[in-house]
Order: structure tokens, then C-alpha cells, then sequence
């Protein structure tokens, strides 16, 4: 019998914000498999560190953070062979995955790869869209209003486009372009209704205005904004 293979959304990195089903299935798990930067450290393992039994294998799959999509795909098709090795010997897997699998989540490219030949079971997590808001105090959308979830690295002017005709926003993957995000609010004339938000929930968050955001932002950072005042009031 061939075995099945999880995913758990670990959420955006606080240990605590992990849901009991992912915490259960980590700690009992035979074999691990997670992402890690070429050639650095896992922050997938890191948030889930504790739970990991001491006598677990560990697949670790490393990507290369590149615009390139080629190197990576390479390391999904690697990552993906070691997991179908444990799953057809029989040992089920848990793949580790930030924030939600399914929600901007690594953990796609491997379903890709593996769903048509093994039983999977993904595990929702904590997306940071939601984990943001709630640090921020600030509720996404009321009522009938529409929630856009926008990347950062989009050109310039569909960004300005989607933002102008969106109701409330929400700009993940920040990173190094902060300052044609914010440039795009001011020209806008909402830079005073966004809000800044990086690395959510870990030691070193930073939560602010956007208006007052630091010129350098790191790639877990997003911009929240409703241009609907406080409608939910």
C-alpha cells in the first residue's frame, strides 16, 4: 500500500497560530518534508521545530529564490521524487507549508506533481492576509465590499489600475518594491489609508502607516488598505 501524503499550513510564523490538526500530524509524523532557501535554513521548519519528532526523516527541498522560474521547478520535481520514494514504500508524509498551502502556497507545485498518483490531504493554515489584519486592528471588508489580493511585483501601471478600482486591498510579496507600491498610493491619494505590516507575529514585526514604512521592506511585508473609511461601524 502506497502512503498518503499531508500538507499543513503552518500559518504566516507564529508557532501558536498553527492549527490542532497541524500541530497532531507534525508530531506524529514518520517523514517530514519541507522547503528551505538554497543553501539556508527552513522558515518552514523553524515554525514548526518543537513538534518535529527526533526520529523523523527530513526531505528538505531547496529552492532558489530567482525571477528564473526554471531552477525552481527543478527543485519541485527533485522534492517531488524523494516524497513519491517514501509514499510508495508506504510511509505517509508531512509536508510543511507557510501560511495556507493553497493561498500563494509552495506546496501547489508539488500537488501538481504528486495528486494524480497518491492520496493527499491538505490542511488549511492562518493566511498572513488574515494574521495581518488582525495585528493591524483592521477588519478587511464589510458587507457587500470586495477584497483584492494583489502581489506586489506587478508593473507599475496595473498596479495603479487594479488599486484605483478596488474597494479594499490587500498587496502581498512587498520586498524590493516598496517604493513603486507606495508611489502608486500617493499618486492615488490613499498613501493615509494603508497600512504597513512585515513578518507579522515573529520578533522583529514591524506594524506602521504606510506612510512611515522603512524604504527597505523584506519579502514576508504587505500593504493593507479600505478605502470605504470604517464601514463596518
Amino acid at each position: 500500500m502506497k502512503g498518503r501524503l499531508y500538507c499543513v499550513g503552518l500559518g504566516p510564523g507564529d508557532p501558536e497560530l498553527l492549527t490542532l490538526k497541524a500541530a497532531r500530524l507534525i508530531a506524529g509524523a514518520g517523514v517530514v518534508a519541507y522547503p528551505a532557501l538554497a543553501g539556508g535554513a527552513s522558515f518552514a521548519r523553524s515554525i514548526a521545530a518543537e513538534l518535529i519528532p527526533a526520529g523523523a526523516r527530513e526531505i528538505v527541498m531547496d529552492v532558489p529564490m530567482t525571477v528564473e522560474r526554471g531552477p525552481a521547478q527543478a527543485a519541485y520535481d527533485t522534492g517531488a521524487a524523494e516524497i513519491a520514494a517514501a509514499l510508495d514504500r508506504g510511509l505517509d508524509v508531512v509536508c510543511l507549508c507557510e501560511g495556507d498551502p493553497f493561498f500563494y502556497g509552495s506546496f501547489m507545485y508539488l500537488f501538481a506533481r504528486l495528486a494524480d498518483r497518491y492520496a493527499v490531504e491538505v490542511v488549511p493554515g492562518v493566511t498572513s492576509v488574515s494574521a495581518c489584519a488582525a495585528r493591524a486592528g483592521r477588519p478587511l471588508v464589510a458587507r457587500n465590499e470586495r477584497l483584492t489580493v494583489l502581489p506586489g511585483p506587478l508593473p507599475e501601471a496595473e498596479l495603479r489600475e487594479r488599486v484605483a478600482g478596488a474597494e479594499a486591498v490587500a498587496i502581498m510579496k512587498v520586498g524590493r518594491h516598496m517604493a513603486k507600491i507606495r508611489g502608486v498610493f500617493a499618486d492615488l491619494g490613499l498613501l493615509d489609508r494603508a497600512t504597513y505590516v512585515a513578518r507579522v507575529g515573529l520578533p522583529d514585526e514591524v506594524l506602521c502607516p504606510l506612510a512611515e514604512a522603512p524604504e527597505a521592506a523584506p519579502y514576508f511585508s504587505m500593504i493593507l488598505m479600505n478605502k470605504g473609511g470604517d464601514p463596518w461601524l
